[in-house]
């Protein structure tokens, strides 16, 4: 069914703009605007609630562009719907220093943009995340608050990703019903046609993970709207709508071609596409009868936002407030006193565990107090102890639980992760193995790229795991981790410790790591100071102020280095440990705070059970490092750090070697 002149002219007023931002800009992806443009309108326009004068209303769907080398649909859709922040200005500064109009899709960029999105796959994966939220919110605040759907843009790249199996998969297994993926199936990645390295039957892939599928001609705007309001009606699985479209589409001689996936049109195939199109229009000049109509179709949503905020106004008391709270991010009252209460009981209690168990420990606590986190595994519940009795399972059945059961998926948890702190109203943590943060790493740099509060609660972090060998020990992890701009990497000496870094972790507005021993560790903050010394990232755990060698230590190799400085006593040498939970948290303190802890030594070593690269700038040039310098091997842990030299002899001989 041939689409209506003004179908057509509002399709085209999302290709118009494309095309011109991209060949302004001589940079960009014109196909894939060209080609979904129809698809677009119709979801704008007429499926999708959102409001352009309250961007970040609760209750809105949520639209993630997983194929985000297409920015400029979603630019373009944003600037025609009226959100203030996406002016005709900033379309035509894409991918221009400065401009909200990025190559790909940066959420702090504008109103409208829920999602950083460019790496294939992570828009899909996030969107789990998102449809988790909103049904876990919903069944504990209602439906009359929250009832809304996500729906994703995907491409054949998106697809072909390893991390789009997993968030397929865990959304069919969990029912996301209200999770609506959209598959640009027009058969062209850069290289060339699809065919060229794969011949997945996605259909019968998606059915077998437990989705509803429907085909539809992604052109025909009719066809488009009746499968997305299919898709809106389902009540017990996600939904993939295939829809086929042809990749720039109106280009005259690169449409349905790789040429026209990565770059600008050129003057005259673009003169040639508008041409054909029926664009008669100046560039970035849209006729004010289209612009019109778009803007009437962004209010569209006006009155469900004033219903819906009727809805909370008369919501009970406590429900409104608790709800208010939450999507604010704001912590409880109760919040500091009940930290200084469990800190006071382990001091008290000096308990000898290994702080994968002390954050187990730490979350019984914070878990009673916050009923936003939402906890889970990759499939190491029981190693990563990140369960406690009020996680109950998230499950397809029961909604109301706070546990993620994420299987063998670390890639998609950590994404999934990320679209649920997005979403807003819940604080995601998640754990594995820290050696398989390579396993996730993507998503960890885009948690930090968005500064989202998502915790990774990482165990068995180091050869102090023992036996599993060396594809289990992470040995130059902590380095590459910390080499993250805007990631919070801790690594908590005691079970004191602990809990104080999984305070600061509640209380950032970025990511942050805990990096947890398997092996016990002594307590070695047993008396009560003020404050949160860990929020200082570094601060003076044993030894005097003026001393002649200063040890810098992080986690299960703190211990060592107390028990280093009887020996260094014993030459005639004072000592002092400095503590080193988090270095970002250190090296953003005062120089003055800094000199403090340091002071002036004649001799500095660090140790740690990792490789040396993150520690140089605190050791200078004459600096010693106790620690790996290879890769780990298969015994008990004692055994290990005696056969790398991670000792409290190896820490006098290298203050020695520098006196």
């Amino acid at each position: 069914m041939p689409n209506s002149q003004q179908a057509n002219e509002m399709a085209n007023a999302i290709r118009s703009l494309a095309m011109d931002a991209v060949e302004k800009a001589n940079s960009g992806h014109p196909g894939l605007p060209m080609g979904v443009a129809d698809i677009a309108t119709v979801l704008f326009t007429k499926v999708m609630k959102f409001d352009p004068a309250d961007p970040w209303w609760a209750d809105r769907d949520r639209f993630i562009l997983s194929a985000g080398h297409g920015s400029m649909l979603l630019y373009a859709s944003l600037y025609l719907l009226g959100y203030e922040d996406m002016t005709i200005d900033q379309i035509k500064q894409f991918r221009q220093l400065g401009s909200k109009t990025a190559g790909h899709p940066e959420y702090h960029f504008a109103a409208g943009i829920e999602t950083t999105t460019g790496p294939l796959g992570q828009g899909i994966a996030n969107s789990v995340g998102f449809a988790v939220a909103e049904a876990k919110l919903a069944a504990e605040f209602g439906s009359d608050l929250v009832d809304h759907h996500t729906w994703v843009i995907a491409g054949d790249g998106c697809l072909m990703e390893g991390v789009s199996q997993e968030a397929i998969s865990l959304a069919g297994h969990l029912k996301l019903n209200k999770l609506v993926v959209i598959w640009d199936n027009n058969n062209i990645t850069i290289d060339g046609r699809v065919s060229n390295a794969d011949s997945t039957d996605q259909i019968a892939r998606f059915k077998a993970c437990g989705w509803n599928t429907i085909e539809v001609d992604g052109l025909d705007q009719a066809a488009v709207e009746k499968a997305l309001l299919e898709a809106k009606r389902s009540t017990d699985k996600p939904t993939l709508i295939a829809a086929k479209t042809i990749i720039g589409y109106g280009a005259p001689k690169k449409a349905d071609s790789h040429s026209v996936h990565g770059s600008p049109l050129g003057a005259e195939e673009l003169k040639g596409a508008k041409e054909k199109l029926g664009i008669d229009y100046p560039a970035f000049e849209i006729p004010a009868h289209i612009l019109n109509a778009w803007r009437a179709a962004g209010t569209r949503s006006a009155n469900a936002r004033g219903d819906w905020e009727g809805r909370l106004a008369a919501a009970k008391p406590e429900l409104r407030a608790e709800f208010e709270r939450r999507m604010k991010g704001a912590l409880p009252k109760n919040w500091n006193e009940a930290i200084e209460t469990y800190k006071s009981k382990l001091i008290a209690d000096k308990p000898k565990v290994a702080t994968r168990k002390s954050s187990q420990m730490a979350l019984e606590v914070i878990n009673k107090i916050l009923p936003e986190t939402i906890g889970g595994s990759a499939d190491l519940t029981g190693s990563n102890l990140t369960n406690t009795p009020e996680t109950l399972p998230f499950t397809a059945e029961d909604r109301t639980g706070r546990y993620m059961r994420y299987g063998i998926r670390e890639h998609e948890m950590a994404a999934a992760m990320n679209g649920i702190a997005l979403h807003k109203g819940l604080i995601p943590y998640g754990g594995t193995f820290l050696v398989f943060t390579d396993y996730a790493r993507p998503a960890i740099r885009l948690s930090a790229i968005m500064e989202q509060k998502v915790i990774y609660v990482m165990t068995h972090d180091s050869i102090g795991l023992g036996e599993d060998g060396p594809t289990h020990q992470p040995v130059e992890h902590l380095s590459t981790l910390r080499a993250i701009p805007g990631l919070l990497v801790f690594r908590p000496a005691d079970a004191v410790e602990t809990l104080e870094c999984w305070q600061l972790a509640i209380e950032a507005e970025k990511p942050s790591i805990l990096a947890l021993s398997r092996q016990n560790l002594p307590a070695l903050r047993t008396e009560i100071v003020e404050g949160n010394p860990s929020s200082k990232g570094a601060y003076v755990i044993a030894g005097g102020k003026d001393a002649d060698a200063v040890i810098f230590a992080t986690g299960s190799e703190v211990a060592i280095a107390v028990s280093s400085l009887d020996l260094l006593s014993q030459q005639g040498i004072s000592g002092k440990v400095v503590s080193v939970p988090s270095m970002e948290l250190f090296f953003a303190q005062s120089q003055e705070y800094r000199d403090s802890v340091i002071g002036k030594p004649k001799a500095k070593v660090a140790i740690e059970a990792g490789i040396e690269m993150s520690w140089l700038k605190l050791l200078g040039d004459r600096g010693r490092f106790v620690g790996m310098h290879s890769f780990g091997a298969s015994a008990p842990a004692e055994k290990l750090y005696e056969h790398f030299g991670i000792t409290a002899n190896a820490i006098v001989e290298a203050v020695m070697a520098q006196l």
